[in-house]
């Protein structure tokens, strides 16, 4: 999907159909026909277009051409499952236009072409640039605090019963977090690289804004880093508790067996073909279940006193 917006005025956002200098272009998972467009209207390299569209593409920058490639990770919910993960978005910096490039349409992309954030202005193009990097920033420390709250949760429903669907939530969102850590460290590095590089010409209130995005990802770090510890933690402790639990099961299992055998061997005597006391006794049968239980009772008692049972 092509789409091109213009910010005629500050604040105000509008779906254009040719394309023009100042020009916001966004590509969601384009076809080559789109791509093709964008390249001829733009001259923009159409491998810097293609990095973004796969997505095991890891962040990076590039500069060619007095046009800027930077490619960053983005976190995404994937499924109905909660499952969290991240995906690559281009952005392409060039003298006349700002285009972005991912495989899925992204909802704090929106809130740019809605005209949801202020200040935001299609011609400024490099503030826009940091303005989309300051947003994916929020959208991570966002993600992170409903995964820490998710993850609460499925801990308070474990409390009350280890069932595999709360076990498989929890390594579902480690999982994640491991995804989280590693996208943000490389993201940091591109942020680095870009305040640093001098690639695009800033103004100091850029300058201010890129150290905010910086800021933000070193956060969003810092978070993905306890959470993941505090998470693995809890599942190490989980799996002892699965793993005591089931050495109680067998213990028990164990006991009762042990208490089962001594009736079963008093039992078997009176089963054999030779003569045994009280075989002929009118009371005789009573008399073996007597000691039989007998047995069993003495076999739990002794059990209690040890604290085997």
């Amino acid at each position: 999907m092509l789409t091109i917006y213009q910010s005629p005025h500050d604040h105000e956002i509008i779906p254009i159909e040719h394309f023009e200098k100042g020009a916001w272009i966004n590509l969601v998972n384009p076809t080559k026909e789109e791509i093709n467009t964008v390249v001829k209207n733009t001259r923009i390299s159409p491998d810097f277009i293609k990095y973004a569209l796969d997505d095991e593409e890891r962040p990076h920058l590039e500069f060619e051409d007095n046009q800027l490639l930077i490619v960053i990770s983005v976190p995404i919910i994937q499924d109905a499952e909660v499952r969290y993960d991240t995906l690559p978005l281009g952005i392409i910096h060039t003298e006349d236009y700002l285009v972005t490039v991912c495989l899925q349409d992204l909802d704090f992309l929106q809130e740019f072409y809605l005209g949801k954030v202020k200040g935001m202005a299609t011609f400024k193009k490099t503030r826009f640039l940091f303005q989309i990097l300051y947003k994916t920033s929020l959208l991570y420390l966002k993600f992170l605090r409903q995964i820490d709250k998710h993850s609460t949760e499925l801990e308070l429903e474990l409390h009350k019963s280890v069932r595999n669907k709360e076990l498989i939530g929890l390594l579902n969102l480690e999982k994640s977090l491991v995804y989280f850590s590693t996208s943000l460290r490389s993201n940091e590095v591109v942020l680095e690289k870009l305040l640093r590089g001098r690639f695009i010409k800033m103004y100091e209130e850029d300058e201010d804004l890129l150290e905010d995005v910086i800021i933000e990802n070193k956060q969003a770090i810092e978070m993905a880093d306890i959470y993941g510890n505090i998470l693995s933690g809890t599942m190490d402790a989980f799996a002892s508790l699965i793993s005591n639990n089931l050495n109680i099961v067998m213990k028990f299992l164990a006991v009762v067996t042990i208490i089962l055998a001594l009736p079963t061997m008093v039992a078997s005597f009176f089963g054999m073909n030779y003569t045994l006391p009280f075989q002929y006794s009118p009371y005789g049968f009573a008399i073996a279940v007597g000691i039989s239980s007998l047995l069993a009772l003495s076999g739990v008692i002794y059990l209690v006193k040890k604290n085997i049972f």
